[in-house]
């Protein structure tokens, strides 16, 4: 059975009495093209693991389980349970789990699945076609959290992805260029035009691979503070970077601009025009001062 063919979906539908969540997002992939290109993209084996947010009726899930260890398919909607167990049947490697991924507790899921198929498990792959309204969240959730995988491959809306992959100086770049650049390399997998999905949504999507780093890319004294940098660099745009900066860590505006000097960085400039590199070295300076008061 294919389950991204439109018939198929619409018969699941009727068969299950099963209704779409435009409040879940739910919008279903019906382009066999994309789903090989976003399996390719993983590069899985068979002493991978692999977590999938949001299977719905298990189009990735069924592509994926042929060629990885195991697959935890984790489900908000406790509707298509059901259905992914039927669709999903032939498999003996694919666990079904009825839970909101954001509130997972995703290293106690880990610890559970060290061993897969009687070996020790080499790599963890997360994969998943993401709600557009909770997409920055759930990224964030699984790099901050420090989750040990090795790669994130995702649908998101375009806008997003744009918002990721954005280099400084562009209209586009912002906190979430910083944050997910600062932990992962981006790759472009695929452009996911709006018609390949059913319903339709009114936005186009882009597949990306985030792989995590290994080292991160910029040495940093104190994390958070890099964060709060470009926190508030980010959340007042219009303001020079001698303003923005006030008020992180408690300083004043003499001294975060003192602090732009000692990191050689022109007061004047905004947060937008500034690299990865730079954040550290302005995060530096402020983190020294933070720890004088």
């Amino acid at each position: 059975m294919k389950l991204y063919a439109p018939s198929t979906i619409k018969e699941i539908k009727e068969k299950y009495g099963f209704k779409i969540s435009k409040s879940l997002g739910q919008n279903f992939l019906t382009d066999k093209n994309i789903i090989d290109k976003i399996i390719d993209a993983m590069e899985l084996t068979e002493r991978d693991l692999v977590i999938e947010i949001g299977p719905g009726l298990g189009v990735l899930t069924a592509e994926a389980a042929p060629q990885a260890g195991k697959v935890l398919a984790i489900e908000i909607d406790k509707n298509l349970i059901p259905i992914l167990k039927e669709n999903l049947k032939e498999f003996d490697n694919i666990e079904i789990i009825n839970q909101d991924f954001v509130k997972t507790n995703l290293i106690n899921l880990l610890e559970q699945n060290d061993i897969i198929r009687g070996q020790k498990r080499e790599k963890v792959k997360i994969m998943g076609n993401l709600p557009y309204y909770i997409t920055t969240p759930i990224i964030m959730k699984i790099l901050e959290d420090r989750i040990p995988a090795d790669s994130i491959t995702i649908m998101m809306q375009k806008e997003v992805a744009d918002r990721i992959k954005a280099a400084p100086g562009s209209r586009t770049y912002g906190a979430l260029s910083v944050a997910v650049q600062y932990y992962c390399t981006v790759k472009d997998v695929a452009k996911v035009p709006r018609e390949v999905f059913y319903p339709q949504p009114k936005v186009d999507s882009t597949v990306l691979r985030l792989d995590v780093r290994k080292e991160r890319p910029v040495e940093l004294t104190n994390e958070n503070v890099f964060f709060a940098c470009v926190k508030s660099g980010f959340g007042q745009r219009r303001k020079t970077l001698g303003n923005s900066l006030a008020g992180v860590c408690g300083l004043s505006k003499e001294e975060a601009q003192a602090a732009l000097a000692e990191a050689g960085i022109d007061p004047v400039r905004r947060a937008e025009t500034l690299s990865l590199s730079e954040f550290a070295e302005i995060a530096n300076a402020v983190a020294a001062k933070c720890e004088k008061r």
